[in-house]
């Protein structure tokens, strides 16, 4: 986002006029910013046999999916929707990892038919899994190492001890016995990283207690560290130097490499990474009211298409485009749900005006993806900017859309 003039651009498209083409609520995906981190990426893991799988929970739009197959990722799914839309968007079998959490073991079989790679996250699932296919079948598995994180949450919270994802460490001799007992071809091992790890340092020591796992399973093609990484959202608060994280990583697996005796690919599954700040849901403010003090922007979006700062108190940050010169003004942004549905609190931004259009910036990652119809309103239209040039790549929703599959019984 750029501004020109007085007025706000993405490339040599302004706000203003994609308002005018497509309406409000809008989200708008840049692909100039998902190049940009796919580079980041690559430079920072430079001369490592590095592959990166977009983590599609972040966003399944099909056009977005088949945009990161084309830039050479692979995919990361957690559910048989999510591997459909892969094989459906030109990723092949090979290049899509399958990592369900707590489901009924039918799915993962239904993965193999796939011919996707198969990541298993609780022994109860792997006893299944090795007493079916047994070797005939490679398997990479989810682990929990129990690494403390510096930071916890009850909500994000990934490689902590009590955290629902992963094996534990605690049952790595179960492991083992069920590799002997079936011949399991384990060739992956798959940590979940974290965003809460800030510090190149923690993660690369993390790391290091990884490699201690995986040295004992001699089969491993591949470490997965997940995704998770966090990305700068102008909060203040501090993102991990990817750069710096590469760096340091670098000769440390490579070291394990040697110990181990070949050449392994590191996986990572970056979502919020790529996308985060690729996306901004562009609202409209339809009501300014003031109540106990505070200044509120009624806008007509709502926790409906944008769920994270209610549910996580995810920080997002706001602009003005429509009065960028003007006054700055505290103001506490607010959605049309009937809920609580604060967007942004206390934020300074240029006074607004009823009418005025209000970006609500890093809104590329879990934005549409956790979208709902709750109060029975429509989602969000979603186009994406790609060279210059606006394309449409989801309708806003009708009313035969939020009626759709219903059945409606007329009772005597």
């Amino acid at each position: 986002m750029e501004l020109i003039d007085n007025k706000y651009f993405i490339g040599e498209l302004s706000f203003e006029g994609l308002v005018e083409k497509y309406g409000t609520p809008l989200y708008v995906y840049d692909t100039s910013s998902i190049d940009n981190q796919i580079s980041l990426f690559k430079d920072a893991f430079k001369g490592l046999d590095l592959r990166i799988n977009y983590a599609c929970k972040a966003n399944t739009n099909l056009s977005l999916l088949r945009y990161m197959n084309r830039q050479g990722l692979c995919l990361d799914t957690v559910s048989l929707q999510e591997v459909e839309m892969g094989l459906a968007t030109g990723f092949g079998p090979g290049e899509i990892i399958f990592t369900p959490n707590c489901v009924n073991f039918e799915e993962i079989v239904q993965g193999v038919h796939k011919g996707v790679n198969i990541n298993i996250e609780n022994i109860s699932n792997l006893k299944k899994f090795a007493q079916k296919y047994g070797g005939s079948v490679p398997v990479c598995i989810r682990l929990n190492p129990h690494i403390a994180a510096q930071a916890t949450s009850d909500k994000v919270d990934w490689w902590h001890k009590q955290s629902k994802f992963g094996i534990s460490i605690d049952q790595i001799n179960e492991v083992k016995d069920i590799e002997t007992q079936y011949n399991l071809n384990i060739n992956g091992i798959h940590i979940h990283s974290s965003s809460v790890i800030l510090n190149p340092e923690v993660f690369i020591n993390g790391a290091k207690a990884v490699f201690e796992i995986a040295g004992q399973f001699e089969n491993l093609e591949f470490i997965d560290f997940g995704g998770g990484i966090k990305v700068d959202v102008g909060d203040g608060n501090k993102a991990i130097d990817i750069i710096s994280l590469g760096r340091g990583f670098k000769p440390v697996f490579e070291e394990f490499c040697k110990g181990y005796g070949r050449r392994l690919q590191i996986w990572f599954e970056p979502g919020r990474f790529l996308m985060m700040n690729a996306g901004t849901l562009i609202a409209k403010c339809v009501v300014l009211k003031r109540n106990g003090g505070t200044d509120f922007v009624g806008v007509d979006t709502g926790l409906n298409h944008l769920i994270r700062p209610m549910m996580y108190g995810a920080y997002h940050a706001v602009k003005n485009l429509s009065n960028p010169a003007g006054e700055l003004k505290k103001y506490t942004v607010v959605g049309n749900i009937c809920e609580i549905d604060n967007l942004a609190v206390d934020r300074d931004l240029s006074e607004v005006r009823e009418g005025d259009l209000i970006a609500i910036e890093n809104a590329g990652a879990y934005g549409y993806s956790m979208a709902s119809n709750y109060n029975s309103r429509f989602r969000p239209a979603e186009i994406l900017v790609h060279q210059n040039k606006d394309y449409l790549i989801r309708k806003r929703d009708t009313y035969e859309d939020l009626i759709r599959g219903q059945v409606d019984i007329r009772f005597d």
